[in-house]
């Protein structure tokens, strides 16, 4: 297979330059691969962008935003080659990219998902793969884990030059076979943003299907700017995705656990942020940061976790179970 097998699914929400720089990546370096952009009801011109600069892409407007998972599904549902890669539009392909995710899935009929090597600006490694969420990962410290258990809890120091078979990619760049899809299934749309690919590999591992790092496919990714105007926002739509892959995933046990674990870590950085607040008078930055994320997860779940607050739009329907 070449880049010609493949249709590559953009999600936008008023990414406007991330997306240009993203698509013109997919142009130069994916020649003749299948290009599908689904638009959220970018404010900032993306659709526009995209008709204007690609029109060559397939271009699907939502009227509101629906959310990642849900896009993805209508971006796939649209597409028509044999593969579907996804790409975050903060991301952008190197040479060889896509050409390498494919040999690592003609290598094994049975490879459900192969993600790429994301990497800084600056060509650093980033956080690429992991294992499955577990109340020990989601309820201690991660980095005293992955320093402690890196095989158990790996990290972007765990540098791997070969492929090899991992719990869950991160989805800023995979690809999955359209037969694949067909097999297990689309994205879940509960999960409106967070966790849906961590839920999807965790579906091709219990259908007997491999979950691989492709390392030598590399993919420079902005790691969160798409995110970062609303950190807090962000930060209680990734909580929410957590209480529902646990549901779906772990049970109602470990979900009450989880449940009952996070209300008392934020309850806990919220006051120790807070006492750092009153100790510096409010003059560091980084800590107003902590203190605003801490205490509006500490609020969020206070109320009940309501579904009115975080990033969805009010307007979304419940996604189908």
């Amino acid at each position: 297979m070449d880049s010609r097998d493949c249709s590559v699914i953009v999600v936008s929400w008023n990414t406007r330059e991330l997306l240009e720089a993203c698509l013109a990546s997919v142009r130069s370096k994916a020649a003749g691969a299948e290009i599908v952009v689904v638009d959220n009801r970018s404010a900032d011109g993306s659709a526009a962008m995209v008709r204007e600069r690609f029109p060559e892409a397939a271009l699907v407007e939502n009227p509101s935003n629906r959310g990642f998972a849900r896009a993805v599904n209508q971006g796939i549902a649209v597409s028509k080659r044999p593969v579907v890669v996804l790409l975050n539009p903060d991301a952008t392909l190197t040479d060889g990219a896509i050409d390498e995710l494919l040999r690592a899935m003609d290598a094994d009929p049975d490879v459900g998902i192969a993600g790429a090597q994301l990497l800084d600006e600056d060509g650093d490694r980033q956080h690429s793969f992991d294992s499955f969420p577990s109340l020990a990962s989601e309820c201690l410290n991660k980095w005293l884990l992955r320093t402690l258990f890196p095989g158990r809890f790996p990290g972007k120091r765990l540098a791997l030059d070969a492929v090899t078979d991992v719990d869950s990619v991160i989805g800023a760049c995979l690809a999955v076979r359209r037969a694949t899809i067909d097999r297990v299934g689309v994205l879940d749309e509960r999960f409106f943003v967070f966790l849906e690919e961590t839920d999807w590999c965790l579906r091709m591992k219990r259908a007997g299907l491999r979950v691989v790092h492709v390392p030598s496919s590399r993919v420079v990714h902005l790691q969160g700017k798409s995110k970062a105007r609303r950190p807090v926002l962000a930060r209680i739509e990734y909580l929410r995705s957590l209480f529902v892959y646990f549901r779906k995933n772990s049970g109602a046990t470990a979900w009450l656990v989880l449940h009952a674990a996070r209300f008392l870590k934020s309850a806990v950085n919220a006051l120790f942020c807070g006492i750092g607040m009153i100790l510096t008078l409010g003059l560091v930055p980084s800590l107003r940061r902590r203190c605003a994320i801490h205490a509006g997860l500490f609020g969020w779940q206070l109320l009940g976790c309501p579904r009115s607050i975080g990033l969805q739009p009010p307007d979304l329907p419940e996604a189908p179970r």
